[in-house]
Protein backbone atom coordinates (compact mmCIF):
# COMPACT_ATOMS: atom_id res chain seq x y z
CA UNK A 1 0.00 0.00 0.00
CA UNK A 2 1.30 3.48 -0.90
CA UNK A 3 1.69 5.58 2.26
CA UNK A 4 -0.44 8.72 2.44
CA UNK A 5 0.92 11.63 4.40
CA UNK A 6 -0.29 15.16 4.97
CA UNK A 7 2.01 18.13 4.34
CA UNK A 8 0.69 21.61 5.06
CA UNK A 9 -2.86 20.34 4.68
CA UNK A 10 -2.19 18.57 1.38
CA UNK A 11 -2.52 14.79 1.11
CA UNK A 12 0.44 13.17 -0.66
CA UNK A 13 0.97 9.60 -1.78
CA UNK A 14 4.67 8.82 -1.24
CA UNK A 15 5.70 5.65 -3.04
CA UNK A 16 8.53 3.08 -2.83
CA UNK A 17 10.18 4.60 0.22
CA UNK A 18 12.49 1.60 0.72
CA UNK A 19 13.71 1.60 -2.88
CA UNK A 20 17.49 2.01 -3.06
CA UNK A 21 18.31 4.81 -5.49
CA UNK A 22 22.03 5.29 -4.83
CA UNK A 23 23.42 1.76 -4.91
CA UNK A 24 26.95 2.72 -3.83
CA UNK A 25 25.70 3.92 -0.45
CA UNK A 26 22.31 2.22 -0.10
CA UNK A 27 20.60 5.64 -0.01
CA UNK A 28 16.86 5.10 -0.39
CA UNK A 29 13.99 7.10 -1.81
CA UNK A 30 12.75 7.63 1.73
CA UNK A 31 16.10 9.22 2.56
CA UNK A 32 15.81 11.42 -0.52
CA UNK A 33 12.47 12.68 0.74
CA UNK A 34 13.87 13.17 4.24
CA UNK A 35 16.75 15.20 2.81
CA UNK A 36 14.43 17.52 0.89
CA UNK A 37 12.23 18.00 3.95
CA UNK A 38 15.31 18.84 6.03
CA UNK A 39 16.74 21.26 3.45
CA UNK A 40 13.40 22.87 2.58
CA UNK A 41 13.96 26.02 4.62
CA UNK A 42 17.05 26.86 2.55
CA UNK A 43 15.98 25.33 -0.76
CA UNK A 44 12.47 26.74 -1.14
CA UNK A 45 13.46 30.42 -1.37
CA UNK A 46 15.75 29.56 -4.31
CA UNK A 47 12.93 27.68 -6.07
CA UNK A 48 10.12 30.10 -5.32
CA UNK A 49 8.64 31.90 -8.34
CA UNK A 50 11.08 30.25 -10.79
CA UNK A 51 9.67 27.81 -13.37
CA UNK A 52 11.26 24.46 -12.58
CA UNK A 53 12.77 21.97 -14.99
CA UNK A 54 13.17 18.44 -13.65
CA UNK A 55 15.91 15.96 -14.34
CA UNK A 56 14.17 12.78 -13.25
CA UNK A 57 15.93 9.51 -12.38
CA UNK A 58 13.22 7.28 -10.86
CA UNK A 59 15.43 4.18 -10.84
CA UNK A 60 18.50 5.95 -9.50
CA UNK A 61 21.41 7.61 -11.30
CA UNK A 62 22.35 4.35 -13.06
CA UNK A 63 18.88 4.02 -14.59
CA UNK A 64 16.98 6.03 -17.16
CA UNK A 65 17.22 9.82 -16.85
CA UNK A 66 14.98 12.29 -18.61
CA UNK A 67 14.66 16.06 -18.56
CA UNK A 68 11.13 17.45 -18.24
CA UNK A 69 9.94 21.04 -18.42
CA UNK A 70 6.20 20.62 -18.96
CA UNK A 71 3.74 19.91 -16.15
CA UNK A 72 3.79 16.11 -15.59
CA UNK A 73 0.61 14.06 -16.03
CA UNK A 74 -1.19 13.55 -12.73
CA UNK A 75 0.02 16.82 -11.20
CA UNK A 76 -2.32 17.79 -8.34
CA UNK A 77 -4.61 20.72 -9.09
CA UNK A 78 -3.23 22.66 -6.13
CA UNK A 79 0.31 22.77 -7.54
CA UNK A 80 0.95 26.21 -8.98
CA UNK A 81 2.21 26.60 -12.53
CA UNK A 82 3.43 29.41 -14.77
CA UNK A 83 3.12 30.04 -18.47
CA UNK A 84 6.52 30.09 -20.15
CA UNK A 85 7.14 31.28 -23.69
CA UNK A 86 9.85 29.42 -25.57
CA UNK A 87 11.09 29.47 -29.14
CA UNK A 88 8.90 26.46 -29.93
CA UNK A 89 5.75 27.90 -28.36
CA UNK A 90 4.06 28.40 -25.00
CA UNK A 91 4.07 25.81 -22.24
CA UNK A 92 3.33 25.57 -18.53
CA UNK A 93 5.91 24.69 -15.90
CA UNK A 94 5.77 23.92 -12.20
CA UNK A 95 6.37 26.55 -9.53
CA UNK A 96 7.61 25.01 -6.27
CA UNK A 97 6.17 27.56 -3.85
CA UNK A 98 5.74 25.55 -0.67
CA UNK A 99 6.77 22.44 1.23
CA UNK A 100 3.84 20.36 -0.04
CA UNK A 101 4.84 21.00 -3.67
CA UNK A 102 8.47 20.32 -2.88
CA UNK A 103 7.66 16.93 -1.35
CA UNK A 104 5.31 16.04 -4.22
CA UNK A 105 8.09 16.89 -6.71
CA UNK A 106 10.75 15.08 -4.67
CA UNK A 107 8.59 11.95 -4.76
CA UNK A 108 9.14 11.94 -8.54
CA UNK A 109 12.89 11.57 -7.80
CA UNK A 110 14.34 14.64 -9.39
CA UNK A 111 17.05 17.22 -9.65
CA UNK A 112 15.69 20.77 -9.60
CA UNK A 113 16.89 23.19 -12.28
CA UNK A 114 15.83 26.84 -12.48
CA UNK A 115 16.44 29.85 -14.75
CA UNK A 116 18.16 33.06 -13.70
CA UNK A 117 14.82 34.94 -13.87
CA UNK A 118 11.49 34.78 -12.08
CA UNK A 119 8.08 33.89 -13.48
CA UNK A 120 6.71 37.43 -13.18
CA UNK A 121 9.71 38.90 -15.03
CA UNK A 122 10.64 36.36 -17.73
CA UNK A 123 13.94 37.07 -19.44
CA UNK A 124 15.01 39.61 -16.82
CA UNK A 125 17.81 37.96 -14.90
CA UNK A 126 18.24 38.75 -11.22
CA UNK A 127 21.45 36.73 -10.99
CA UNK A 128 24.45 35.85 -13.12
CA UNK A 129 25.94 32.37 -13.12
CA UNK A 130 29.24 31.01 -14.39
CA UNK A 131 29.41 27.21 -14.54
CA UNK A 132 33.01 26.07 -14.09
CA UNK A 133 33.24 22.58 -15.59
CA UNK A 134 36.67 20.88 -15.36
CA UNK A 135 37.61 18.51 -18.15
CA UNK A 136 39.49 15.40 -16.96
CA UNK A 137 42.16 15.01 -15.79
CA UNK A 138 41.39 18.43 -14.28
CA UNK A 139 39.01 18.39 -11.33
CA UNK A 140 37.36 20.81 -8.93
CA UNK A 141 40.78 21.96 -7.66
CA UNK A 142 41.37 23.58 -11.05
CA UNK A 143 37.86 25.01 -10.95
CA UNK A 144 38.74 26.63 -7.61
CA UNK A 145 41.69 28.44 -9.19
CA UNK A 146 39.44 29.73 -11.98
CA UNK A 147 36.71 30.72 -9.50
CA UNK A 148 39.11 32.76 -7.38
CA UNK A 149 40.33 34.67 -10.44
CA UNK A 150 36.75 35.34 -11.52
CA UNK A 151 35.83 36.54 -8.05
CA UNK A 152 38.59 39.14 -8.15
CA UNK A 153 37.45 40.33 -11.56
CA UNK A 154 33.81 40.52 -10.43
CA UNK A 155 34.78 42.50 -7.33
CA UNK A 156 36.74 44.91 -9.56
CA UNK A 157 33.53 45.40 -11.55
CA UNK A 158 31.63 46.25 -8.37
CA UNK A 159 29.88 42.93 -7.75
CA UNK A 160 29.48 40.59 -4.82
CA UNK A 161 30.27 37.02 -5.85
CA UNK A 162 29.12 33.79 -4.22
CA UNK A 163 29.95 30.18 -4.96
CA UNK A 164 28.50 26.70 -4.67
CA UNK A 165 29.50 23.26 -5.79
CA UNK A 166 27.64 21.99 -8.82
CA UNK A 167 27.13 18.72 -6.95
CA UNK A 168 28.82 17.11 -9.93
CA UNK A 169 32.40 17.94 -11.00
CA UNK A 170 32.69 21.69 -10.76
CA UNK A 171 31.58 24.98 -9.26
CA UNK A 172 28.98 27.67 -9.91
CA UNK A 173 29.94 31.31 -9.32
CA UNK A 174 26.84 33.47 -8.76
CA UNK A 175 26.23 37.22 -8.62
CA UNK A 176 23.02 39.01 -7.55
CA UNK A 177 21.82 41.52 -10.13
CA UNK A 178 19.18 44.16 -10.52
CA UNK A 179 16.79 42.75 -13.12
CA UNK A 180 18.70 42.83 -16.40
CA UNK A 181 17.85 41.44 -19.86
CA UNK A 182 19.24 37.94 -20.12
CA UNK A 183 20.98 38.72 -23.42
CA UNK A 184 22.96 41.51 -21.75
CA UNK A 185 23.94 39.26 -18.85
CA UNK A 186 25.03 36.57 -21.31
CA UNK A 187 27.18 39.06 -23.21
CA UNK A 188 28.86 40.28 -20.03
CA UNK A 189 29.38 36.70 -18.79
CA UNK A 190 30.97 35.77 -22.11
CA UNK A 191 33.35 38.68 -21.72
CA UNK A 192 34.35 37.36 -18.31
CA UNK A 193 34.95 33.89 -19.70
CA UNK A 194 37.09 35.24 -22.53
CA UNK A 195 39.06 37.40 -20.10
CA UNK A 196 39.64 34.41 -17.82
CA UNK A 197 40.99 32.39 -20.75
CA UNK A 198 43.31 35.23 -21.75
CA UNK A 199 44.61 35.60 -18.18
CA UNK A 200 44.83 31.85 -17.50
CA UNK A 201 45.44 30.25 -20.93
CA UNK A 202 46.78 27.01 -19.47
CA UNK A 203 43.78 26.61 -17.19
CA UNK A 204 40.62 28.08 -18.73
CA UNK A 205 38.72 27.68 -21.98
CA UNK A 206 35.57 29.62 -22.88
CA UNK A 207 34.46 27.56 -25.87
CA UNK A 208 32.43 24.38 -25.52
CA UNK A 209 34.42 22.49 -28.17
CA UNK A 210 35.18 19.10 -26.59
CA UNK A 211 38.67 18.84 -28.07
CA UNK A 212 39.72 22.02 -26.24
CA UNK A 213 38.53 20.96 -22.79
CA UNK A 214 40.71 18.07 -21.51
CA UNK A 215 42.77 19.28 -18.55
CA UNK A 216 41.13 22.71 -18.55
CA UNK A 217 38.16 24.41 -16.90
CA UNK A 218 35.34 25.30 -19.28
CA UNK A 219 33.76 28.57 -18.11
CA UNK A 220 30.21 28.11 -19.35
CA UNK A 221 28.58 31.53 -19.65
CA UNK A 222 25.63 30.27 -21.73
CA UNK A 223 23.46 29.36 -18.73
CA UNK A 224 22.58 33.05 -18.47
CA UNK A 225 20.49 32.77 -21.66
CA UNK A 226 16.79 33.08 -20.93
CA UNK A 227 16.08 29.54 -22.17
CA UNK A 228 18.76 27.90 -20.01
CA UNK A 229 18.60 26.57 -16.45
CA UNK A 230 21.13 25.71 -13.75
CA UNK A 231 21.05 23.20 -10.91
CA UNK A 232 19.26 24.92 -8.03
CA UNK A 233 21.15 25.44 -4.78
CA UNK A 234 20.65 22.44 -2.45
CA UNK A 235 19.32 20.09 -5.13
CA UNK A 236 20.43 16.48 -5.02
CA UNK A 237 22.28 15.32 -8.13
CA UNK A 238 22.03 12.09 -10.13
CA UNK A 239 25.55 10.95 -9.35
CA UNK A 240 26.97 7.72 -7.95
CA UNK A 241 26.55 9.11 -4.42
CA UNK A 242 23.77 11.45 -3.19
CA UNK A 243 25.79 14.62 -3.70
CA UNK A 244 24.24 18.04 -3.23
CA UNK A 245 24.82 21.34 -5.03
CA UNK A 246 26.16 23.01 -1.90
CA UNK A 247 26.91 26.68 -1.15
CA UNK A 248 30.46 27.05 0.15
CA UNK A 249 32.63 29.83 1.52
CA UNK A 250 35.44 31.42 -0.45
CA UNK A 251 37.77 30.24 2.31
CA UNK A 252 36.73 26.65 1.52
CA UNK A 253 37.41 27.26 -2.17
CA UNK A 254 40.87 28.65 -1.38
CA UNK A 255 41.63 25.70 0.92
CA UNK A 256 40.66 23.22 -1.79
CA UNK A 257 43.01 24.91 -4.24
CA UNK A 258 45.88 25.19 -1.77
CA UNK A 259 45.64 21.61 -0.55
CA UNK A 260 44.86 20.13 -3.95
CA UNK A 261 42.14 17.99 -2.35
CA UNK A 262 38.99 17.67 -4.46
CA UNK A 263 37.27 15.79 -1.65
CA UNK A 264 37.05 18.98 0.40
CA UNK A 265 34.24 20.18 -1.87
CA UNK A 266 32.11 17.04 -2.05
CA UNK A 267 29.04 17.15 0.17
CA UNK A 268 26.48 14.37 0.62
CA UNK A 269 22.85 14.72 1.61
CA UNK A 270 23.41 13.59 5.19
CA UNK A 271 25.99 16.37 5.72
CA UNK A 272 23.78 19.29 4.75
CA UNK A 273 21.85 19.55 8.01
CA UNK A 274 25.02 20.27 9.98
CA UNK A 275 26.25 22.74 7.36
CA UNK A 276 22.98 24.66 7.46
CA UNK A 277 23.13 24.81 11.24
CA UNK A 278 26.69 26.13 11.07
CA UNK A 279 26.46 28.56 8.16
CA UNK A 280 22.80 29.14 7.42
CA UNK A 281 22.15 29.81 3.73
CA UNK A 282 25.43 31.11 2.31
CA UNK A 283 23.53 32.16 -0.81
CA UNK A 284 20.97 34.18 1.13
CA UNK A 285 22.27 37.46 -0.36
CA UNK A 286 21.13 36.28 -3.80
CA UNK A 287 17.56 36.54 -2.52
CA UNK A 288 17.89 40.16 -1.37
CA UNK A 289 16.94 42.59 -4.18
CA UNK A 290 18.90 45.38 -2.49
CA UNK A 291 22.14 43.43 -3.08
CA UNK A 292 21.69 43.36 -6.85
CA UNK A 293 24.52 44.81 -8.89
CA UNK A 294 24.46 46.64 -12.21
CA UNK A 295 26.39 45.56 -15.28
CA UNK A 296 29.25 47.89 -16.19
CA UNK A 297 28.64 50.18 -19.15
CA UNK A 298 30.33 48.77 -22.27
CA UNK A 299 33.45 50.68 -23.29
Amino acid sequence: MTPITEVEGRRLALSNLDKVLYAASGFTKGEVLHYYATAAGALLPHLRNRPVSFLRFPDGPDGQRFFAKNVPPGTPTWVRTAEVRRSDGVSRQILVQDLATLMWAANLVTEFHTPQWQADAPGLADRLVLDLDPGPPANVVAACAAALWLRERLVDDGFEAYVKTSGSKGLHVLVPLRPTPSKDVTAYAKGLAVAAEQALPGLVVHRMTRSLRPGKVFVDFSQNAAAKTTATPYTLRARAEPTVSTPVTWAEVAACRERGDAGLLVFLADELGARLERYGDLLGPLLDPSRGGVLPTPG
